[in-house]
C-alpha cells in the first residue's frame, strides 16, 4: 500500500513536458536526416551511398531552412522553456543551414584530388573508383597511416561515406547551441556538435598524421574546455537554483546590491568553453594547427558554422541571463576582444602557409566580433548578426579556392610561394582569391568593409572607443599580410616548378556562389542588414 502510494505521488507531481514540434521542426528535420544517414550506412550497397546521401543531405537542409523561414515571426520558447526561437536563433539558424549547404557541396568534391585508382585488391568497388576520382577524406580512418589496410582500402575505391551522417549531426548541434534557453541544454547541443567535428578532424586522406594530430589536440582541448563549462553551470546552478537562463537573470536582479560574486566566477567558466571554440584569445592556441591538419572541407565548414553558433551562444548567455552584469563582464570581454585582434594580426603576418595565416585571420576576426558584443546594444546585436553571416561565406569560399591549388604530388599548395605568379598562370582563381581576402581585410565594395563599419559603430555607441581604435589598428596590420599575398600572386615570378589548378565542378560552385555573395553583399547589402536589425531580439 504504501509503495502504491508513493507511486502515484509520483505520477501526480511529474507532468508530461509539452514538445512544440513545429517550432523545432529546422532541428528535428537535421537530426533526422542524420539518423537517415547512419540507416543509409548500415543498409545500402556501397555503390550508391554517396549519391543517396548527397541528395539526402541537401534535400534535408534545404527544407530546414525552408522551415526556418517559416517561423521567421515567432517569439517563444519550446520543450518547457529548453530552447528560444527568437529572432537571433531563426537569423543564425539560417546563416548555419546556408554555411552547411555550401559545406556540404564541397565536402562532397569527388573531382579534386586525381590520385590513381587502380583497378585491383579487395574491397568492393564504389562510385569513386568506377569514376576515378576520389574525395578528400581517409577510404579507412581506423587503419594506420600508410599501411597495407589503407593501401588496399584506396586500390579498392572505398570512399569514407560516414562524413555525411557526421556532419549532418554537427549541423544539428550547431543550430541547436544558440538556440538553447538554459544551460544544460546548451551543454548537450555543445557535445552534439563537438564530437562530430572531432572525428572529422582526422580524417584527411593526404598528411594523415598532420590529421590526426589535429584532430587529438582538437579532442584534448576541447573536452577541458567543456569541463569548464560544465563546472560553471555547476556553480549558476548553486547561485540561482536553476540553470534556465531567465531564472539565472532574476536571481541576480533579486539580490540587487549583494555580491555576484559565485555568479560572476560561474559566467567566466560559461565563458572559458564558449570563448574556446569562438577561437578567442587566450584559448586560441588550437586554432592554427586543427585548421592546417584537418581535411580542407572540414576546415571550411568548422570554421564558419562554429563559430556562427558560439557566438550566437555566447550573446544568448550575457544578454539574456546576466545582462545586469554588464559592469562586471563588459571590462573582462573588452581585454579579450583586444587580445584577440591583436595577437591574431600580428601573428598572421609570420606564417608561411596559406591555411595557417587564414587560422590567424580568424582569431583576428573574433576580436571585432566581441568587440560589437561589448558594445551591449541592440546595434550590437545585429552588427554581430550581419558580421557573422558575411565572415561564414567568405571563410568558406576563402578554404574552397586553396584546394584547387596543388602540387605534382595532388596535396595541395598551401605553402606561401606555391602561389607566386598565380595572377598570370590562373588569373580568375587570383581574382577571386583577392575578392576574399580583400573582404577580410574590410576594404569597400565588399561586404567585409560593410561588416566591420557596423561592428565599430555599435561599439562607439556603446562607448567602447577604445576597441574601435585598436580594431583599426588591427585591421591596417591585418591587411598588410592580406595584400602580401595579392602581391605574391600578381607582381611575382612563378616558382621553378609551379602548382597546378584543377577546377572540380562542386568546389567550383562554391567559389563562384561565396564570391558572387561577398561581392553583392558590399555593394547592396541592405536587404541583409535590415534583416539583421530585425532579427535583433531575444525571447525570455
Amino acid at each position: 500500500m504504501l509503495t502504491a502510494g508513493f507511486e502515484t505521488r509520483l505520477a501526480a507531481t511529474v507532468p508530461a513536458p509539452s514538445i512544440e514540434y513545429r517550432y523545432l521542426s529546422p532541428m528535428l528535420i537535421v537530426f533526422g536526416v542524420a539518423v537517415a544517414g547512419v540507416l543509409v550506412e548500415a543498409f545500402t550497397p556501397r555503390a550508391s551511398r554517396y549519391l543517396i546521401h548527397l541528395v539526402l543531405g541537401l534535400g534535408g537542409l534545404a527544407v530546414a531552412l525552408g522551415a526556418v523561414i517559416g517561423l521567421r515571426d515567432v517569439t517563444a520558447t519550446a520543450v518547457v522553456g529548453a530552447v528560444a526561437i527568437d529572432g537571433v536563433s531563426l537569423f543564425l539558424q539560417g546563416t548555419i543551414l546556408v554555411v552547411g549547404i555550401l559545406g556540404l557541396l564541397f565536402i562532397a568534391e569527388r573531382r579534386a584530388d586525381r590520385m590513381p585508382v587502380r583497378r585491383e585488391g579487395p574491397g568492393t568497388w564504389s562510385l569513386t573508383a568506377s569514376r576515378g576520382g576520389v574525395d578528400a577524406f581517409a577510404p579507412q580512418a581506423a587503419s594506420t597511416p600508410g599501411s597495407l589496410d589503407e593501401i588496399a582500402a584506396t586500390k579498392a575505391g572505398i570512399a569514407t561515406t560516414e562524413v555525411f551522417p557526421l556532419t549532418m549531426f554537427a549541423l544539428a548541434g550547431l543550430m541547436l547551441f544558440p538556440a538553447s534557453n538554459d544551460l544544460l541544454t546548451m551543454f548537450v547541443a555543445l557535445e552534439v556538435l563537438s564530437l562530430p567535428l572531432y572525428l572529422l578532424c582526422g580524417l584527411a586522406r593526404r598528411r594523415r598524421l598532420l590529421s590526426q594530430e589535429a584532430a587529438l589536440k582538437y579532442f584534448l582541448l576541447g573536452a577541458f574546455s567543456s569541463a569548464f563549462f560544465l563546472y560553471g553551470m555547476a556553480l549558476l546552478y548553486g547561485y540561482a537554483g536553476t540553470i534556465r537562463l531567465q531564472g539565472i537573470a532574476e536571481a541576480v536582479a533579486r539580490d540587487g546590491g549583494q555580491s555576484h560574486t559565485l555568479a560572476v566566477i560561474g559566467v567566466a567558466m560559461l565563458a572559458v568553453g564558449l570563448l574556446f571554440k569562438i577561437g578567442a584569445v587566450p584559448f586560441q592556441s588550437w586554432v592554427p594547427d586543427v585548421y592546417q591538419g584537418a581535411p580542407t572541407p572540414v576546415t571550411a565548414f568548422m570554421a564558419a558554422a562554429t563559430k556562427i553558433a558560439a557566438v550566437g551562444a555566447l550573446m544568448r548567455v550575457l544578454y539574456v541571463a546576466v545582462p545586469a552584469l554588464r559592469n562586471d563582464w563588459r571590462p573582462v570581454f573588452a581585454a579579450v576582444a583586444i587580445a584577440t585582434m591583436v595577437v591574431g594580426a600580428i601573428l598572421a603576418i609570420t606564417q608561411t602557409d596559406m591555411k595557417r595565416m587564414l587560422a590567424y585571420s580568424s582569431v583576428a576576426h573574433s576580436g571585432f566580433i566581441l568587440t560589437a558584443i561589448v558594445s551591449a546594444t541592440t546595434a550590437g546585436i545585429s552588427s554581430t548578426l550581419f558580421y557573422l553571416a558575411v565572415y561564414g561565406l567568405g571563410t568558406v569560399g576563402a578554404f574552397a579556392l586553396v584546394s584547387l591549388v596543388r602540387d605534382e604530388n595532388g596535396d595541395e599548395a598551401t605553402a606561401l610561394p606555391a602561389w607566386a605568379g598565380m595572377g598570370r598562370r590562373s588569373p580568375w582563381l587570383a581574382i577571386t582569391f583577392s575578392l576574399f581576402l580583400l573582404s577580410f581585410a574590410g576594404i569597400p565594395l565588399t561586404s567585409g568593409f560593410i561588416a566591420k563599419f557596423g561592428v565599430f559603430a555599435a561599439a562607439t555607441g556603446g562607448e567602447a572607443a577604445t576597441l574601435v581604435i585598436v580594431g583599426v589598428i588591427s585591421s591596417a596590420i591585418a591587411a598588410f599580410f592580406y595584400i602580401r599575398v595579392i602581391v605574391l600572386m600578381f607582381f611575382t615570378d612563378a616558382p621553378t616548378t609551379p602548382p597546378t589548378v584543377v577546377y572540380p565542378t562542386l568546389t567550383s560552385t562554391v567559389i563562384a556562389l561565396t564570391a558572387a555573395s561577398t561581392l553583392v553583399l558590399g555593394i547592396f547589402p541592405q536587404p541583409l542588414l535590415d534583416l539583421a536589425e530585425n532579427a535583433a531580439t531575444f525571447t525570455h
